[in-house]
């Protein structure tokens, strides 16, 4: 009743994408008091939100809805007779969650192992067959990993995958160690699209030892990328000392994976923590500018933070330490009155968990459920209020809507999810603190988080902040990757009523001429690759809702763009369809006349045309999402089979040519040795 009330007052639904930015309207006209609409299933385009027109009722207003559309990822069945798995008894909770499909989620207690794939509404007991382990390797997971449906579970030093129908064991079939593996890790950050120069998958986990580190991809099948030694002479560390893998983590960067590395000469009192940062796609090893100088039994967890730079935590059992704006600032997250030791705070308790979410947000969960609050960019911690009792198992994940909630998990073996609204509590915090964000809005029209310039084009956004006068704030842009734009900013500025607007345009632009070049693919491939940009706030207070904004400018030429012929119908019937070419006709001058196929799957439907009429082929581009737009520069046309009966409407001297121009007599006389669709291209020009 209320629908049909609504749709009289002018209310009708749209789903709206978020990364590709479309909008999909109901087909039909309300029926039995619902709206209908068709979305089709896209594995890089998932995250939706149900948007309505201003329509009130009441006075009140519908608001919009998030929600997830994903594949389906049904959850590994508990088969009868099987056995749990589990941390040692004691041990806190540990977890993992697909970066691209939030509702899909792992977690491992010291009574059973638990999946999802509704952020834990129903979930699974994840169970091994009898006799595969041993009663003490069931209890004693120590990290785990979940890809898709498959789960990597890390028990004594060896990994097994635990999938619908089996559960294995991973060794040298698979290219790695039979033993002596010390962690795994999978990726925080979901980049559903990304630019590969080398056009090679991407891994989905790395494994590491003490001194090697794998990356593992879907077919799991390992590939070792790093020893300590062939490393150490790449980065020019000192052969005196011992190095070894401290910890490895994914970082914000869609190819990217950062290395801790324990450096020490005697290894008694201190060692120092390098980091080394990995690009997938060009298989380099950068050393980074950051020395952490530790306990030597010191062992720290890292967290990449959503960010174009490679800022990160880390922490050990009492302190959290920071690393921003590109490795410049760093130190310990203080509190008030500790210098920083949260267990002070906390009744003695130790860090058991760190979560991180897009928006900068920052919670640091204490063994006895005490969380602490910080975000990206702040260098203080505030205590937040306690939402449970101190021997309830937890956690926090993330869900569909980027949201976070708590997971408890009770002694009797179940698992009850609760929300937690992180900015409440901020809000709650900050009318004790008084503290106050120095901004009242930051709005972009950064709507995607990938973009893609093929050559000659540009890109043109916009940030804006608007805050009260005095207060000096400005927009800062940050680039991460290889230079391979020109960046022109222009800020627009004006004050109202006591409060300043300050609006940056932001244009990226191609400089690269590829007209008349000595090597043309060699320098498309130097000037394609991944630009991260991010802009954020000259200042922000733990309060601020948003800290910056982060998306990626991919250059080079899309993959996913094709061209075709303008007036080919790709709607007929194939058929057998043979033609015959004279030899009289044909290049070579065979002895035979030829007879073709006509290869309707990779030509499509022939196009019909009148042998007595002109033939000019229009070229259209198109992209995964349509027409994109007429091709309006020089192409050249040739019969793939070699005949050469066909003729030009003008000439050179008609077209006003000074010189002679390429023809296809010419470029088949300087290139002999190559095929006749080689012979004449763009390195040619």
């Amino acid at each position: 009743m209320l629908s049909k009330q609504l749709t009289a007052l002018g209310q009708e639904p749209v789903v709206h994408t978020f990364l590709k930015r479309k909008n999909y309207f109901p087909h039909e006209k309300l029926e039995n008091g619902a709206w209908s609409v068709y979305l089709p299933m896209e594995r890089d385009d998932m995250l939706k939100e149900i948007r309505g027109n201003q329509v009130s009722f009441q006075d009140c207003f519908v608001a919009n809805y998030f929600f997830l559309l994903s594949f389906a990822f049904p959850t590994i069945p508990e088969l009868p007779g099987s056995l749990p798995i589990t941390v040692p008894r004691g041990s806190p909770l540990l977890s993992s969650w697909e970066a691209c499909v939030l509702l899909s989620a792992v977690v491992v207690a010291d009574t059973e192992t638990f999946q999802t794939n509704d952020s834990f509404r129903t979930w699974t007991r994840i169970r091994v067959p009898p006799h595969s382990l041993t009663d003490s390797e069931r209890h004693s997971v120590s990290a785990v990993v979940i890809s898709y449906n498959i789960i990597f579970i890390l028990i004594n030093d060896v990994l097994y995958v635990k999938t619908d129908s089996a559960f294995i064991r991973l060794g040298s079939k698979e290219n790695l160690p039979e033993s002596g593996i010390v962690g795994i890790a999978s990726r925080k950050w979901c980049w559903p699209k990304y630019l590969m120069k080398t056009g090679k998958g991407r891994s989905i986990m790395v494994v590491w030892t003490k001194n090697e580190v794998y990356l593992g991809y879907p077919s799991l099948q390992f590939i070792k990328i790093m020893t300590t030694e062939t490393l150490r002479k790449s980065i020019n560390m000192p052969p005196a000392g011992a190095l070894t893998v401290h910890n490895v983590a994914y970082t914000g960067h869609p190819l990217e994976l950062g290395l801790l590395l324990n450096y020490c000469i005697t290894c008694d009192v201190t060692k120092k923590i390098h980091l080394v940062i990995y690009n997938e796609d060009s298989e380099q090893w950068v050393l980074q500018d950051f020395v952490l100088n530790v306990m030597a039994d010191t062992f720290l967890k890292l967290f990449f933070l959503y960010s174009a730079l490679p800022e990160f935590i880390l922490w050990d059992k009492h302190r959290v330490y920071y690393c921003y704006n590109n490795f410049t600032n760093t130190g310990v997250v203080q509190t008030p009155t500790t210098f920083g030791n949260l267990s002070e705070l906390s009744h003695e308790s130790i860090i058991h968990d760190v979560f991180v979410d897009y928006y900068g947000n920052i919670v640091v969960k204490m063994e006895n459920n005490i969380m602490f609050f910080f975000k990206i960019n702040i260098e203080d911690a505030v205590k937040l209020h306690r939402w449970t009792n101190s021997t309830t198992k937890s956690l926090i994940f993330l869900n569909s809507s980027a949201q976070g909630y708590l997971v408890y998990v009770s002694e009797h073996g179940t698992v009850s999810p609760q929300e937690f609204p992180i900015v409440l509590e901020i809000q709650s915090i900050a009318l004790k603190t008084k503290e106050k964000c120095p901004f009242v809005a930051f709005t972009t029209n950064i709507f995607y988080v990938f973009y893609f310039l093929d050559k000659g084009q540009n890109l043109t956004v916009w940030a804006q902040i608007v805050y009260p006068e005095n207060i000096g704030l400005y927009i800062i842009v940050e680039s991460y990757g290889p230079k391979l734009l020109k960046i022109k900013k222009q800020i627009h500025y004006e004050i109202v009523s006591g409060y300043c607007t300050k609006t940056m345009f932001i244009t990226f632009s191609q400089t690269v001429k590829y007209e008349a070049v000595n090597d043309y693919f060699k320098l498309q491939y130097q000037n394609t690759g991944v630009m991260l940009i991010q802009t954020r706030p000259s200042e922000y207070t733990k309060t601020c809702p948003v800290s910056l904004k982060v998306f990626q400018i991919a250059v080079g030429c899309d993959a996913s763009k094709y061209i075709a012929v303008k007036g080919f119908n790709k709607r007929c019937t194939p058929h057998d369809f043979y033609y015959i070419i004279e030899k009289s006709y044909l290049r070579n001058r065979p002895s035979k006349n030829l007879r073709v196929q006509y290869n309707w799957q990779k030509y499509g439907c022939p196009l019909r045309l009148n042998f007595r009429e002109k033939f000019h082929p229009l070229i259209e581009l198109y992209s995964d999402e349509g027409f994109v737009e007429d091709v309006s520069v020089n192409f050249i046309v040739w019969e793939i089979h070699g005949r050469n009966d066909y003729s030009f409407n003008t000439t050179m001297a008609k077209t006003g040519c000074l010189h002679e121009a390429q023809t296809w007599k010419s470029m088949i006389e300087l290139n002999r040795d190559l095929p006749l669709e080689k012979v004449w291209g763009p390195e040619f020009l």
